[in-house]
């Protein structure tokens, strides 16, 4: 028998501005000390250098990390020009240099290829797995091996600064799965002068905000603490993107018990994505079919 996880059962979702030189599971591990939470995860990695929308689910709202996930992601990086690296951002070492700077004009029109859908070959230093292994092991051990190309939807690229000829700021809207690395490294290629990613923030995840995330700073000194708490953002923040459907009185045990029961909507399509609620409690997740919702995920009535 397994051992039961320690911890309170509370429910929410945290934004963290995340800052440099720290991974995201370290972030996770810290916000769940700090609520004494049984359970947490986290809506997308940013690397350990990168900055920004953290967002980190607690209890029952693990369960709508997936809405998330596929969200669209806002960034906004500046790309150093002249130098490619091994690890595509500035923590790798120089592997490839060159003289060539191209003008705005050149950098603008380049961009038009990286929008829409397109095909990414991720880094080779990334949690990308190889025969089970992770890509970024195989090259720390020196392993020579190739990743497949994989669909990115790219919604918006724009050059938002030029501050000098060896760097260019963008932003991007993207969705599920995109490389900035990536970005930064074909790019520069396309413009015959290589680049890696100098700096990386992402700016918002879905309906989270870097305007509205709050830092670690904030959280250390009340940890464990009801201040604390007053931060968490209700379960049904992570379903701000599905359609709500008003479950009545005698369809929520159906619901929790994972059958389908009729619900109340208004302008969802057929076989869309929706979430049903009761008195204002999110009660499941799941497909609308003309009248009911076959539930994927159901949520707990709280304690």
């Amino acid at each position: 028998m397994g051992r039961r996880r320690k911890g309170r059962e509370i429910t929410g979702w945290l934004v963290i501005d995340k800052p440099a030189g720290i991974t995201s599971t370290a972030v996770v591990n810290k916000v769940r000390w700090a609520f004494d939470a049984k359970k947490a995860g986290h809506a997308g990695t940013l690397d350990p250098e990168a900055t920004g929308v953290l967002a980190v689910a607690l209890g029952e709202a693990t369960k709508t990390i997936p809405y998330i996930t596929d969200a669209l992601k806002g960034y906004e990086f500046t790309v150093r020009l002249g130098q490619a690296t091994n690890t595509d951002d500035a923590e790798g070492e120089v592997i490839a240099t060159s003289d060539t700077r191209p003008s705005d004009e050149e950098i603008i029109d380049a961009l038009g290829a990286f929008i829409g859908d397109i095909q990414q070959v991720p880094p080779k230093f990334s949690a990308v797995k190889i025969d089970g292994i992770r890509a970024y092991k195989a090259a720390r051990d020196g392993e020579e091996f190739d990743l497949a190309a994989r669909d990115l939807w790219v919604e918006e690229l724009v050059m938002m600064d030029r501050p000098d000829a060896d760097h260019v700021t963008l932003e991007m809207t993207c969705g599920k799965g995109g490389y900035v690395r990536s970005i930064a490294r074909d790019l520069g290629q396309a413009l015959g002068c290589f680049g890696h990613v100098l700096w990386l923030r992402r700016i918002w995840s879905g309906p989270f905000d870097v305007e509205t995330a709050i830092t670690l700073d904030v959280i250390n000194p009340s940890a464990k603490t009801p201040e604390l708490d007053a931060h968490l953002l209700p379960l049904e923040t992570g379903l701000a993107e599905l359609p709500e459907v008003t479950c009545l009185a005698e369809s929520v045990a159906k619901l929790r018990n994972g059958n389908p029961a009729e619900v109340i909507a208004s302008d969802v399509a057929f076989g869309e994505k929706a979430w049903a609620s009761y008195q204002g409690q999110p009660i499941a997740t799941g497909t609308y079919r003309g009248g009911t919702l076959h539930p994927s995920r159901v949520f707990l009535a709280p304690e």
